[in-house]
């Protein structure tokens, strides 16, 4: 990665950077969204007046405290990172505007949306950040030749403000069961047709759950998407008096809600992975042997929540083990090999509709890298119904956060100070739960015990 962020890189010279300056020029925008992802993927950031904003973005920055990105879930600020802490001071950090990520706000005329990243003082990348970890890891997969493209499919429910559902029919793909969604799910496709690369939106397999799809991408404008598209789908369910949650499990007797990852590797214009002899491509291959090898120790970083683990049993079209297969939903790894070689890809269908998109998209490719640098092949394609065969998925948030804390080969990929320290906020999450005692607990063993 880049060890300072240059002005050449903050303007981008792309039509959406002419976009962006025209528009601030001509009047039209008056407001500038300037976002980034906290770790666990919510949408931050400032407004601040357009009349503002090119000068400060081409200089210093737009300052925030470091600790923003030192907070869990509730924005709890977790102590004792290595990269960031009280010891520290928890000195400001600058948000540093992608312009080439600019898009205007469908849902506020007159406003626009960049991307940043984030740098310190001394405007090297901030360690925290989780855009910079995605950053470093495609500058690793670059150093050997090739570029990644990811499309990524996120669920989630639509849901009454009290948290109960909105909708009591499940008919996946149902046509009827959209237009019953009707205006909410038409404004979702507007708005995130609008806001992002967007492929499509389907009915899923729980009442009100739908599937969203952006279209195929280089990496970082996926996750880029990814990260607009939570936004946005919050926003429009919240003006309609609903609510969009990306929580993995919200009912023990409904669907799970995923983010499946779809992984191709390139160099220049050709496919990487283009079938031989209708086959995986070596290079296919090793990024399979990669995935399944480090599966276990970076699941923590598409289920960061203790929510997430409750997918991983069978029969939920989640994995609960580490095997490939071709096309078979019930795979952690699903290689689709097509007759296109642009279409032939590897599907990772492990992370959870709460992931941070920039951790799970990093997280895999640094699997990927592995897998290419060490140039094992892995075992043959597994068939038939794979759960419960092959080793078992983390079955808990306390064990993800132990392997992915041991794995070596990750850790330095990933850079071990901004594993250790999202390792540490997501186990604030594992010690709050452990200490807390359910419903269930009191019902089931008050008087019994």
């Amino acid at each position: 990665m880049s060890e300072t962020i240059t002005q050449t890189e903050r303007l981008g010279d792309t039509p959406a950077a002419s976009d962006l300056v025209r528009g601030i020029a001509e009047g039209s925008l008056f407001e500038i969204e300037v976002a980034w992802s906290d770790p666990f993927g919510h949408a931050a950031g400032k407004r601040i007046p357009a009349r503002q904003f090119l000068d400060r973005a081409q200089g210093t920055g737009f300052a925030f405290c470091e600790a923003a990105l030192g907070w869990n879930t509730d924005a709890t600020v977790i102590d004792g990172l290595r990269l960031t802490n009280w010891d520290g001071g928890y000195p400001d950090v600058y948000a540093i505007p992608d312009f080439s990520t600019f898009r205007p706000l469908p849902w506020r005329p007159g406003v626009g949306h960049v991307i940043s990243d984030i740098v310190r003082h001394d405007r090297t990348p901030s360690l925290l950040d989780p855009r910079a970890v995605l950053r470093r890891v495609l500058d690793r997969l670059a150093g050997l030749g090739y570029t990644a493209k990811v499309g990524v499919e996120f669920e989630f429910y639509l849901l009454e403000l009290d948290g109960s559902p909105i909708q009591h029919d499940i008919h996946a793909y149902s046509l009827e069961n959209a237009n019953a969604l009707d205006p909410i799910l038409g404004d979702l496709y507007e708005n995130l047709g609008a806001f992002t690369r967007l492929e499509g939106i389907q009915t899923e397999y729980g009442p009100g759950q739908v599937e969203t799809n952006l279209i195929y991408d280089d990496a970082l404008d996926a996750a880029d998407d990814s990260a607009r598209l939570k936004y946005a789908a919050k926003e429009v369910a919240r003006k309609h008096g609903k609510i969009a949650s990306f929580m993995p499990k919200p009912f023990s007797d409904q669907s799970g809600s995923s983010a499946h990852l779809h992984i191709s590797l390139w160099q220049d214009d050709t496919a990487a992975f283009a079938p031989v002899d209708g086959a995986e491509s070596q290079v296919a291959l090793h990024a399979i042997a990669g995935l399944l090898d480090h599966l276990p120790s970076i699941t923590l970083f598409g289920a960061h929540s203790v929510n997430a683990y409750r997918r991983y049993v069978p029969d939920s079209f989640a994995p609960d083990t580490v095997n490939w297969s071709r096309d078979n939903r019930s795979a952690a790894v699903r290689s689709l090999v097509e007759a296109s070689p642009s279409a032939t890809r590897i599907e990772l269908r492990t992370g959870a509709s709460d992931a941070n998109p920039y951790w799970l998209v990093g997280s895999a490719l640094a699997a990927v890298i592995a897998g290419l640098e060490a140039g094992r092949r892995p075992p043959e394609p597994a068939t038939g119904n794979l759960y419960g065969k092959g080793s078992p998925l983390p079955e808990s948030l306390g064990t993800a956060l132990a392997l992915a804390t041991q794995d070596d080969t990750i850790l330095e990929i990933l850079g071990a100070d901004s594993v250790l320290d999202f390792a540490s906020i997501a186990r604030s999450e594992w010690v709050q739960y452990q200490s807390h005692v359910s419903d269930w607990e009191r019902r089931r063993y008050l008087t019994g015990s």
